[in-house]
């Protein structure tokens, strides 16, 4: 596994409480973003280092950059259909990319002309960006919020092969993780290393409300 980590309860305590934050492990070169599929979809992934076969093109992919949020939605995956969790290394100039792009999946009035402006590039955009509760190891939800990125069209398209580095099949390692979970053992709980992600563009910073 390329992912670093480090014990949760460590960083638990340097990560901020509320507030806008992508939380994420990154470099100067690359961020990992987190998905889980089904076998067919992820296996396939692995294998080749691009989505394709069964990986669809023609829908909206969802890309999430906190672990832990991730497993709050596959449910450390044990979902059916969500099996398969994969670390993708990501160009991050792709990532910022995408959040530049990025209509907000609800309206925002002090960055958008009007409501039927918002919903008019809501329509037309391919990529969209939604703020949600982040949550504890336990599903409960926090005051801090997590980012996912929503990419269709195009974009979608050059994600499944141009923009990714590397693709890592994490499954065995959530697996293992979840043992400490359901035994409430977290001090024995490791995760991928996070920290907040702040852009040199001011402009986007102000964009997501980053804190």
């Amino acid at each position: 596994m390329k992912v670093q980590i480090k014990k949760y309860k460590e960083q638990l305590k340097e990560w901020p409480n509320e507030g806008y934050h992508i939380m994420a492990q990154y470099d100067d070169e690359k961020i990992i973003v987190y998905q889980s599929y089904r076998p067919e979809i992820g296996n396939f992934a692995v294998e080749n280092q691009f989505f394709g076969g069964a990986f669809s093109l023609d829908r909206m992919t969802w890309i999430k950059p906190n672990f832990l949020w991730m497993m709050y939605r596959n449910g450390w995956g044990t979902k059916q259909g969500q099996e398969v969790v994969l670390a993708i290394h990501l160009k991050l100039d792709a990532f910022e990319r995408y959040l530049k792009e990025a209509i907000h999946s609800s309206y925002k009035s002090d960055l958008y002309a009007s409501h039927e402006d918002w919903k008019q590039k809501l329509t037309t955009s391919s990529v969209r960006l939604q703020w949600d509760p982040d949550h504890d190891p336990y599903g409960a939800k926090l005051k801090r919020r997590a980012i996912q990125i929503g990419i269709r069209n195009e974009e979608v398209i050059g994600y499944s092969k141009n923009d990714i580095l590397a693709i890592d099949d994490i499954s065995a390692f959530v697996k293992e993780q979840h043992v400490y979970v359901k035994e409430r053992n977290l001090g024995q709980l490791w995760t991928p290393e996070e920290r907040p992600l702040v852009f040199k563009d001011e402009r986007l910073n102000k964009k997501l409300n980053l804190q």
